[in-house]
């Protein structure tokens, strides 16, 4: 996991609501029933736990985050959330279902996430999941390394904290893992970023803080200002930003 990453949970609800907001649509795929525990695999600050819970489903949220986990328990009294990380979650209760929104991109060693995910699962348990695949923010991820190379001197790819799977290395992955995948989708979501022309700003300070490490606010400011303008002509549309987001879908069941 990327642990200097730091999240503030009311700015992710203020400014980053969408990721919760697009998430909803993955709870079909879920089909949670009443009755079923399901565990939210990175639940951030529990709008998507809670969602799913009022299908009458036991659900736990689980998230690498101190603070998004409390910010959780006190949004959701009613729900149970519990700090633990991603890539090597244990746990003693096997759940019917582990659902996971926007999270997995930030646990880069894969491997040991899929094998901790089948651990915590019935046999049969379902596993339904999205995140960035390949492509995802590929023009703002380049304009921050151009933009720091170039006008800071710094080499910054070895900085990147996500994992951006094509569909078949994560199928192949899921399988490897002892998952039968069902379904699978790898599509384009432009996603418009809130506040407006300050929209890719605010989304570098909130989650590319590991590409800036180091840097003092000043510079800091003025590299988001430049990689927004990069972007520009590709991504604004003269109201809002629109992220090029590239999203896998997928869901499995647990074979043994």
């Amino acid at each position: 996991m990327a642990d200097s990453q730091r999240w503030s949970p009311e700015e992710y609800d203020r400014s980053m609501s969408f990721v919760s907001g697009f998430g909803k649509g993955l709870i079909d795929w879920l089909s949670p029933q009443e009755g079923e525990s399901i565990l939210d695999w990175g639940c951030g600050t529990g709008d998507l736990a809670y969602s799913i819970s009022r299908s009458g489903a036991e659900v736990t949220g689980m998230d690498f985050s101190h603070d998004m986990v409390r910010a959780a328990s006190v949004k959701y009294p009613e729900l149970h959330f519990i700090q633990g990380n991603g890539e090597n979650y244990t746990s003693d209760i096997s759940y019917d279902a582990i659902f996971s929104n926007a999270a997995l991109h930030w646990m880069k060693d894969a491997k040991s996430a899929a094998l901790s995910i089948h651990r915590c699962l019935k046999p049969g348990g379902r596993f339904i999941a999205e995140f960035g695949g390949q492509g995802n923010i590929e023009m703002i991820l380049k304009a921050a390394l151009d933009t720091l190379k170039t006008d800071y001197g710094i080499e910054a790819a070895g900085r990147n904290p996500w994992y951006f799977p094509t569909l078949g290395q994560y199928t192949l992955l899921l399988e490897e893992a002892g998952f039968r995948v069902t379904q699978a989708l790898h599509y384009e979501r432009p996603t418009p970023l809130p506040d407006g022309e300050k929209g890719v700003q605010h989304w570098l300070s909130h989650f590319g803080q590991m590409l800036f490490s180091g840097m003092n606010p000043q510079d800091k400011k003025d590299a988001y200002h430049k990689i927004s303008e990069r972007v520009k002509p590709a991504l604004w549309n003269g109201e809002w930003y629109s992220a090029d987001y590239t999203r896998l879908r997928i869901a499995a069941i647990k074979c043994s």
